[in-house]
């Protein structure tokens, strides 16, 4: 069993930043790739970014330039420093993390399972 709780949503004007925090918990205390991906109304869950166990980030298009992400092995923690913020922005963040499939299935289709947190929002709004 895995929890995901994350921090630091809110309101803030075009041009200002926010800090969203992520922390993991539970049973099984191997680190794994985290991220978060940003949902909106009528459109599908998006990758805002994501960092592998050993510090290499990916991120979204809209992303790139503006956000960092970054993580804390040691509290087993990620976090999301987004700059520049545009209303395009706005969102419900979710955390994300990604664990090898061990079923028998994934002996014959190797894969992940993804795990979220319960999402919070960002509204980026004059």
């Amino acid at each position: 069993q895995v929890q995901l709780v994350e921090s630091g949503g809110g309101l803030v004007h075009p041009g200002g930043s926010l800090t969203l925090s992520c922390a993991a918990s539970g049973s099984d205390s191997r680190l794994y790739a985290m991220g978060w991906y940003r949902q909106v109304a009528g459109n599908e869950r998006e990758l805002v970014a994501q960092i592998t166990s050993y510090g290499t980030a990916t991120y979204g298009e809209s992303a790139k330039g503006r956000f960092t992400i970054s993580r804390d092995n040691g509290k087993n923690t990620v976090h999301l420093q987004m700059n520049s913020l545009k209303p395009e922005d706005t969102g419900v963040y979710y955390c994300n993390q990604k664990r090898p499939d061990t079923s028998a299935s994934a002996m014959l289709r190797p894969g992940r399972i993804d795990y979220w947190g319960q999402g919070t929002q960002v509204t980026v709004s004059s």
